[in-house]
């Protein structure tokens, strides 16, 4: 049985309520179907519900009639997510009236469902950016304790079952930080290694990747990275970390021998935390174009529930997959 089939049965036996912001957005409609015919998840669709159940009825989408559907506009509990979204913004300088407008913004009032108990996990961004997903979940979810990055990594499952975990890997961060610091990649690293446990079901063996091996350079861009991992080793002592690593030094056994002999992670990493942003997109870009990897993502981490971002250039089965990821990360 393959990851995706795995993670799909646990959400099927830990059903969790996920909310689509953008719920009558024709991709989205067509994957919430799928996942209420599969009973995967419980889902809330936020828009016009007349709208929403004209659309399924066209399209012969017969399980759309399971979904809890929330129109913002005529809610009777909209007054409520109001005023939790004024109490927890006033001291920005958001007044009551701005609150009952910004409250109508279904990525506002998936993030104010889920900071209220009401649903469990949020998947968005069909339609919007990535900053347009992101935004609500920093001012009204936040970040988890002790974390203060919100990165996204990419799962990927490649063919090549001789790499990372039978052909699985963690990258990151491929989505969110153009330039990391230092402190910043170490929270990154953790935050990785934590998606990879959940999601993956392994335990992490993170690479930290430069243009370097273990000293074989000297260059200010390679110092962050060491720093990063000894930063990291100071915040979890027990996580399996090196760095830096060159990506073949990490993945292939003979390299990893040569270049790092000492290291318990070169040649047999399983994640990978890139140094900056144009790596780590470039570098999963590459991966899915040649290998015919699938990459499954963003996963944004470091928040205090999950709430993830869609590419507007997904398809239904990106949307179905991601529902499932979102379902995992909530249990």
């Amino acid at each position: 049985m393959g990851l995706l089939e795995q993670l799909k049965q646990r959400a099927q036996k830990n059903l969790q309520r996920i909310v689509l912001p953008e719920g009558d957005e024709p991709r989205t409609l067509e994957a919430a179907n799928q996942i209420l015919a599969d009973k995967v998840a419980n889902l809330i669709l936020i828009g016009n519900a007349e709208k929403i159940n004209k659309m399924a009825t066209e399209k012969g989408l017969k399980h759309i009639s399971k979904a809890t559907i929330i129109n913002p506009e005529t809610d009777a509990k909209m007054p409520f997510y109001s005023n939790l979204l004024y109490e927890l913004r006033k001291n920005k300088g958001m007044t009551p009236e701005e609150a009952a407008q910004k409250v109508k913004d279904p990525l506002y009032l998936g993030c104010l469902m889920i900071k209220n108990g009401d649903a469990d996990g949020e998947l968005a961004g069909a339609r919007g950016t990535t900053a347009d997903t992101i935004r609500p979940a920093f001012q009204i979810i936040k970040t988890k304790p002790d974390v203060s990055v919100v990165s996204g990594a990419f799962l990927m499952i490649t063919p090549a079952k001789q790499l990372g975990e039978n052909g699985i890997l963690m990258f990151a961060d491929c989505a969110v930080n153009p330039c990391p610091t230092a402190q910043e990649l170490a929270q990154i690293a953790v935050s990785t290694a934590e998606t990879a446990r959940v999601l993956g079901g392994f335990e992490p063996r993170v690479a930290m990747l430069s243009f370097s091996s273990k000293g074989s350079a000297k260059h200010e861009l390679i110092d962050k990275v060491t720093e990063a991992t000894r930063l990291t080793k100071e915040l979890v002592p027990n996580l399996l970390i090196d760095g830096e690593l060159q990506v073949d030094a990490a993945l292939i056994p003979a390299i990893g021998k040569s270049k790092a002999p000492e290291s318990a992670v070169a040649g047999k990493a399983n994640v990978l935390v890139f140094p900056d942003l144009q790596a780590g997109n470039i570098g999963y870009k590459l991966v899915e174009r040649f290998s015919g990897a699938q990459a499954i993502g963003p996963i944004l981490q470091g928040l205090a529930a999950p709430v993830n971002d869609l590419s507007r250039g997904c398809n239904v089965d990106d949307i179905v997959k991601m529902i499932i990821i979102t379902a995992n990360q909530a249990i």
